[in-house]
């Protein structure tokens, strides 16, 4: 009588023969070379990771800090939250998918360049019928450009980020 096996249970065996065939290729990496076996399986071992654990961690709550603020100005009766809403209104991008862009934005080193994507930001929320602003193209621009220091600045002094400010 024969029993089959199920191929979940022949992947396991599989898998199992795989770490089994890597533990004593590691037992015989480590009688060749003894202690320096590490460099063969750890990337930069005399690297300065060990100095620089956990700012990774700080920089990402830093930006989640940051992120946390973004969308709370946004959804805030603030006269220029209010114009970045009204710029959105007919597009499919929530606060938080605003906040994420606006987020990439603020992380740009020079001023200018930062007010730049910033406005770019904005302008894709500008619709084809958007009302509001009128039809003049160089109106548009200079609109989405004050629009986009004010928002800049409106976010320097209250939130203060830590990267990318000046």
């Amino acid at each position: 009588m024969v029993k089959e096996t199920s191929p979940e249970s022949q992947a396991r065996f599989t898998t199992f023969l795989k770490h089994l065939e890597e533990a004593r290729q590691l037992q015989l990496d480590w009688m060749t070379y003894g202690i320096d076996c590490v460099d063969l399986y750890v990337e930069d071992v005399d690297g300065d990771w060990l100095e620089t654990w956990g700012e990774d961690e700080d920089e990402q709550m830093q930006r989640q800090k940051l992120m946390a603020a973004i969308i709370g100005f946004l959804e805030s009766n603030d006269w220029v939250a209010v114009r970045i809403r009204k710029q959105f209104k007919d597009e499919s991008k929530s606060i938080a998918d605003i906040a994420i862009e606006l987020e990439k934005c603020l992380s740009i080193v020079e001023p200018h360049e930062r007010v730049l994507a910033v406005k770019k930001v904005l302008a894709d929320g500008i619709t084809a019928t958007d009302n509001d602003f009128l039809t003049s193209a160089e109106y548009k621009e200079i609109e989405l450009l004050d629009l986009a220091e004010e928002l800049q600045e409106k976010l320097a002094e209250n939130f203060r980020w830590g990267y990318g400010s000046n």
